[in-house]
């Protein structure tokens, strides 16, 4: 790696360091659901715009997606940002940090774009809790040009090979009649039985599962009031499995649970996919051991690489992105107290010293992993060659 573009950058994101952190904090100050982004786009937009970045919003026709790009080199490299929160208990994923993170990244690669021969990338994309904006990107071709794609998440501990499970987000209706549940029940058919007959059905299945599958949902709605039989209710389901074939085999064995509850109560049922399909991560081998450097020569020590496979961070649509275009998702570590993802002591932590330092550090690591790559001529070649045949395929599709 050339260590000139390498200090130069970092000294770009060593700069900017009081404003990513102001920005860290101030995204997580005003948390906002999937797809309603929009404070949270513009304070991540305004440092871009201010140092010549050319920005488009509302990009693949989704209001809360954007495009930041600088310079001109023929090697694309995507950064991805995250902003979205979670219900009620706010950046409790830390997608502050990874905002902020990437702003940095893009800001350190600006600074040496023309030296390295880049076109530096940063994607805005919105509702990857619930929603799968990356997918949905992906899909609508703002990816296309992008060699390498970057992002990095916060965590408990840092893991370089982060892996993923495939996700299924699934709702589950349930109609049945209502009837008076005292005078005339026997005009009812209860679709709040048939959610518990799934339900039970199952919690049954879990003992039969492959290793990774998993599944857990909620009661979205069962009933409005105790002398109505329900005549509807619904059921909102995650089902994730170690990759997309595991997947369509627990898709298979719970559609029958959820089939049963109907059957069971002579109700009807309706399955609908509320989001994009999450596959699983797949890391880039070169990007992932450039990462696992750079982070480690900044005093990290992510975790062996032998224990990665037993630290599954959930699910991420991410995933989409690195099975299509060499990517990588590593986790940066906070000092959380013990909180996991997802708790509101995690939330809590995502504005404290050592996630102000998971910012900083997460930008330099990153940038300097796209840095090392950019200047290694095989790998150069193969992103390119990479890029060029998804273009043909993307024209075979259209024509």
């Amino acid at each position: 790696m050339n260590t000139a573009e390498a200090s130069a950058s970092d000294a770009a994101i060593a700069e900017a360091r009081a404003e990513l952190i102001a920005l860290s904090h101030s995204i997580h100050a005003e948390p906002e659901l999937a797809f309603e982004e929009f404070r949270s786009v513009a304070k991540t937009i305004e440092p871009l715009r201010e140092r010549g970045f050319r920005i488009e919003t509302g990009v693949a026709d989704l209001k809360t997606a954007f495009s930041a790009e600088f310079g001109t080199g023929d090697l694309v490299v995507a950064i991805c940002a995250e902003y979205d929160a979670l219900p009620e208990i706010g950046h409790a994923c830390g997608h502050n940090i990874i905002a902020a993170s990437a702003v940095g990244t893009a800001l350190g690669l600006a600074a040496v774009a023309d030296a390295c021969g880049i076109t530096v990338k940063l994607l805005g994309t919105p509702a990857e809790e619930s929603g799968g904006g990356k997918v949905l990107m992906l899909e609508r071709g703002v990816f296309d040009d992008v060699a390498m794609a970057l992002m990095v998440h916060p965590g408990p501990e840092d893991i370089a090979g982060a892996h993923s499970l495939a996700l299924a987000d699934l709702s589950v209706t349930y109609r049945g009649r209502e009837s008076h549940a005292s005078a005339a029940p026997q005009h009812g058919r209860n679709a709040g039985d048939a959610v518990t007959i799934a339900q039970v059905a199952l919690g049954l299945l879990r003992q039969h599962l492959s290793p990774g599958q998993q599944l857990h949902g909620i009661v979205a709605s069962g009933g409005v009031a105790p002398n109505i039989v329900p005549g509807h209710a619904e059921l909102l389901y995650y089902l994730r499995a170690v990759d997309s074939a595991s997947l369509d085999d627990l898709m298979q064995r719970a559609s029958a649970c959820f089939e049963a509850g109907a059957l069971a109560t002579g109700c009807t049922h309706d399955i609908r996919k509320l989001a994009p399909t999450y596959t699983e991560l797949t890391p880039d081998s070169a990007l992932l051991c450039a990462y696992r450097e750079q982070i480690r020569d900044l005093g990290r020590e992510p975790i062996a690489p032998e224990l990665e496979a037993a630290r599954p961070l959930g699910s991420t649509d991410m995933g989409n992105v690195t099975n299509v275009i060499p990517g990588i998702h590593p986790v940066i570590g906070i000092d959380a107290g013990g909180a996991v993802t997802h708790q509101p002591a995690f939330a809590a932590a995502a504005v404290n010293a050592s996630a102000d330092r998971a910012v900083i550090d997460g930008a330099t690591a990153l940038a300097r992993t796209a840095i090392q790559i950019a200047g290694d001529e095989f790998h150069r070649d193969r992103l390119s060659e990479r890029v060029m045949q998804r273009q043909f395929l993307r024209q075979e599709d259209i024509r």
